[in-house]
């Protein structure tokens, strides 16, 4: 499946035009790469790696949709890798302080 079609069909772009400016800009990444073609395949299995407005989504592909459906039938075919934000995107770095004014090790 098209990576394009695959972000409107999972509610991921609100269309496949959107989906493919989205993708033209250079934005998403998929199992680490970033995606320069439209019609990337994409397969099961799959990380995507993907920028919303207040936090970077990481999720994996469970299974391929076959139409554009229901929001819940929409998540029922990826599971979010980084719900809680708990992932440094950008690492950590030792020079940032923590609670208490300790510096990390």
């Amino acid at each position: 499946m098209r990576i394009d079609r695959l972000l409107c069909f999972l509610r991921l772009a609100k269309s496949r035009g959107a989906a493919q400016r989205w993708i033209s800009e250079g934005h998403i990444r998929c199992n680490g790469q970033r995606v320069v073609r439209l019609d990337r395949p994409i397969a099961t299995g799959d990380i995507l790696t993907l920028p919303l407005p207040k936090r970077v989504m990481v999720l994996r592909l469970t299974a391929l949709p076959a139409r554009r459906g229901s929001p819940a039938e929409a998540r029922s075919c990826y599971e979010e890798l980084d719900a809680g934000g708990s992932i440094a995107i950008a690492g950590t770095d030792s020079h940032f302080e923590t609670e208490k004014g300790k510096k990390q090790p």
